[in-house]
């Protein structure tokens, strides 16, 4: 039963992302818009790497997070890497290929590509720097779904900024209030990993908007 409910809160928070980034694009959010290749990219490397486990035995171990082998590698490779069966791979891919093209889509591909590696290295730093006793990433040493959370969170940041009505707001807000009830009442990492990634994104976006704020006031 505690498998179940641990699914079910993991895929309705994937849902929150969807549906921030449909209210911050649009319902038909591919119209109009151009070919998002830096998600193209990112999920065709997930899925090549689906391959290479199938066609390469040692795959896994080679790439894989496994903190008692040694590899610098590891913590990016293993993001590639599916140990969730087949039902956990797919899902993995298609919410990878949905986020990040909604995340080009509004970020623009140099700021979601950044903020995509930022969602692979954060939680291993952030393990690192407090010794956390139970991993806040949700990798069990491999798996894409934590850097996707993580990217999809910044999209429910943005959705609070461009919030058109009350909910909206209380859309965006869901994500990171229900990231955190999952991680405290589950030790679910996908929870804190979007925290992280709400936090990451409304910085992004206030400096981005001081940025911008200096420019016209220089040119003023």
């Amino acid at each position: 039963m505690d498998v179940i409910i641990f699914n079910l809160t993991t895929a309705a928070l994937m849902v929150l992302m969807f549906r921030c980034g449909l209210a911050l694009l649009g319902e038909r959010p591919w119209e109009g818009r151009p070919v998002p290749w830096a998600a193209i990219a990112v999920t065709t490397v997930a899925v090549g790497a689906v391959v290479l486990q199938q066609v390469w035995s040692g795959a896994m171990d080679a790439l894989d997070a496994d903190p008692a082998k040694s590899g610098w590698w590891r913590v990016v490779t293993s993001v590639f890497m599916q140990n969730g069966g087949i039902g956990g791979t797919a899902w993995n891919l298609a919410t990878l290929a949905v986020i990040a093209a909604f995340a080009q889509w509004y970020w623009k591909w140099p700021i979601a590509t950044a903020l995509f590696f930022a969602g692979i290295l954060l939680p291993s730093w952030i393990d690192a720097l407090f010794g956390e006793e139970r991993s806040t990433d949700p990798r069990n040493f491999a798996g894409s779904s934590g850097a996707t959370y993580f990217l999809g969170s910044t999209l429910a940041a943005a959705l609070l900024q461009h919030a058109a009505n009350r909910n909206q707001r209380l859309l965006a807000l869901a994500v990171p209030a229900l990231g955190l009830a999952m991680w405290f009442g589950q030790d679910n990492g996908h929870g804190l990993v979007s925290a992280y990634g709400f936090v990451l994104g409304l910085a992004v976006l206030f400096v981005s908007r001081r940025l911008t704020d200096r420019v016209l006031v220089g040119s003023a």
